[in-house]
């Protein structure tokens, strides 16, 4: 029997099933993420720039474009509990804080290699930044000085605090979690994910589970208070790029190369609902308050129409009227 939330969420999804793209860059869209409050979303390029733009009713307009990075901006977030800061990482070797209220770059912060991925902490008083050489730079957010640096000797995908604040998690090439202490950095556990390079993680935000995305195609749901593996979801045939958990815990969105995206139930691992994409998804984001998601493919190399500008971000889950 498919539970309540199931049967209402597959007829909101039917209801609202259209995708709508808005056009954000000139260049492959690297990273989409929303603002705290849902207002706002951000998404970074490979055009080396930042757009937010406003959600209003059913739509997003645009609000401004960010310039200064000189090479490719691979990840952004925003800040835990401030709908105006959001943080963009460069390949340029920098990271940048801005203020959508001044459209200014508030701080520009050094670092020493080119930055692959972003993280804020859930008490918004560190950012972490993690670089092509496997060093991951856990930066003050008030003084932007480094607080401390940790070299590993592993790949170093994706990084996360967890929801308490009190450990730092890390996926890595050889299919492990890095599970560290936090502020102290001491290795608690690694544990053996996947039999080959785990990509992505997230935390759900009711702090029950986190899920990881592999090269393996899967996609594995851990109990955080355990740290042990509750389910995997194994629908997509490409290596998971990315996930995002809906603002009530209860969906669990993933992307790879499939065109496709999944959206699971997470409860039961059943496939809720399926956006489908004309090419590969990079950055999926559940929006924090309501059912709608946000995401990003890759470009269509040309093969559809060439007028049409690269760099799209799509939203999934408007009305099929608006």
């Amino acid at each position: 029997m498919a539970s309540r939330y199931y049967t209402e969420m597959q007829e909101s999804f039917r209801n609202n099933n259209k995708s709508r793209e808005f056009a954000a860059h000139t260049a492959k869209v690297h990273s989409v993420a929303w603002s705290c409050d849902g207002r706002r979303l951000a998404s970074g390029s490979f055009d080396k720039t930042a757009s937010v733009f406003v959600l209003e009713k059913d739509r997003l307009v645009k609000e401004n474009n960010y310039r200064g990075h000189s090479d490719s901006v691979d990840q952004l977030c925003w800040h835990p509990t401030n709908p105006d800061l959001f943080v963009t990482a460069s390949g340029d070797k920098t990271i940048r804080i801005w203020d959508v209220r001044t459209t200014k770059c508030i701080a520009t912060v050094n670092t020493k290699g080119e930055n692959i991925n972003i993280c804020w902490s859930p008490d918004g008083q560190t950012i972490a930044v993690g670089n092509k050489d496997d060093v991951v730079t856990f930066i003050d957010a008030k003084t932007h000085r480094s607080r401390a640096e940790e070299q590993f000797k592993f790949e170093v995908n994706e990084i996360s605090w967890n929801n308490d604040n009190d450990m730092f998690f890390l996926t890595n090439g050889n299919g492990c979690i890095n599970v560290l202490s936090y502020p102290e950095l001491k290795p608690i556990q690694s544990i053996n994910a996947h039999p080959s390079n785990c990509i992505c993680i997230k935390f759900d935000p009711t702090g029950k589970y986190f899920a990881t995305g592999s090269a393996d195609a899967l996609v594995s749901l851990w109990n955080v208070e355990e740290l042990v593996c509750v389910r995997c979801f194994s629908r997509l045939d490409w290596p998971v790029r990315t996930l995002s958990f809906s603002h009530d815990g209860k969906m669990l969105a993933s992307a790879s190369e499939d065109h496709f995206i999944d959206i699971a139930e997470v409860e039961t691992g059943e496939k809720l609902w399926e956006v489908q994409c004309d090419s590969p998804t990079f950055t999926v984001a559940w929006h924090p308050k309501r059912p709608l998601l946000a995401y990003a493919c890759d470009d269509k190399e040309g093969k559809y129409d060439n007028n049409r500008e690269a760099g799209t971000v799509k939203l999934f889950g408007l009305p099929n009227d608006s």
